[in-house]
């Protein structure tokens, strides 16, 4: 697949890197490094080529996760940009639905089980909010942060992007880290996984390797089909 830098993103891109960023607020300073990605107009030739169909990752929620990465990158917010993490909330929770792209070479660095928020269902997530205590998840799009050692072991700070649906994720302490309730072990017993204060939390045999692949300023897209989401979402609509 024929690659090309970053300073060659497509026109309309980067004239968003003028728009104001959501993340402006929290006074965050994130470099883009001069790194390949693939062509930003074959995003349909990517999914065929990447056989991402084999690892169950529909092509709309590809496409959206993309369109948001694109986005991101264009405003020069990423500064890990050589991977996407998608998250398909429309899926229930005892099936794999949590997927780590390499953004260059197209491999699935890894496809995992990942929790939801306690007030946001049972075995499928249909509640989301931003707000405090919810113990809800939060969609769309996100930039991960730094990592750190806290209650629930090895962990990584996400950064919401898109105001008053996800923005509030750091005073929330919504973040990644590892759980024994977020486990195939725990599926064999309950048929879904256990639920969090509405972390995506993953399996903790695979947590740091996991954040370590994408930590430090990569875009994470947490994805539902609901109507209020897509509508509200300026990033999806730009």
């Amino acid at each position: 697949m024929k690659l090309i830098r970053n300073a060659l993103m497509l026109p309309a891109l980067l004239l968003m890197a003028n728009a104001t960023s959501p993340l402006t607020e929290n006074k965050l300073t994130i470099k883009l490094p001069l790194v390949e990605v693939p062509v930003t107009s074959s995003t349909a030739n990517c999914y065929a080529e990447w056989n991402l169909t084999a690892a169950g990752l529909s092509y709309e929620v590809f496409n959206d996760a993309v369109k948001g990465y694109k986005y991101l990158l264009g405003k020069k917010l990423l500064n890990n940009s050589n991977v996407l993490t998608i998250v398909d909330y429309s899926k229930p929770s005892s099936q794999k639905r949590l997927y780590v792209l390499d953004m260059n070479s197209g491999e699935v660095l890894f496809n995992s089980v990942v929790a939801h928020g306690r007030n946001s269902g049972l075995e499928y997530a249909n509640n989301f909010s931003n707000a405090e205590a919810s113990h809800k998840t939060s969609l769309g799009f996100f930039i991960t942060g730094n990592t750190y050692n806290g209650g629930n072991g090895y962990s990584l700070k996400l950064n919401g992007c898109e105001k008053g649906i996800n923005d509030k994720a750091l005073e929330r302490a919504i973040v990644m880290h590892g759980a024994a309730y977020a486990d195939e072990k725990f599926i064999q017993y309950n048929g879904y996984l256990g639920r969090s204060y509405g972390c995506p939390a993953v399996p903790q045999k695979i947590n740091k390797k996991i954040i370590d692949a994408i930590k430090n300023g990569s875009c994470m897209f947490l994805y539902h089909p609901t109507k209020k989401y897509i509508a509200a979402s300026k990033i999806l609509n730009s």
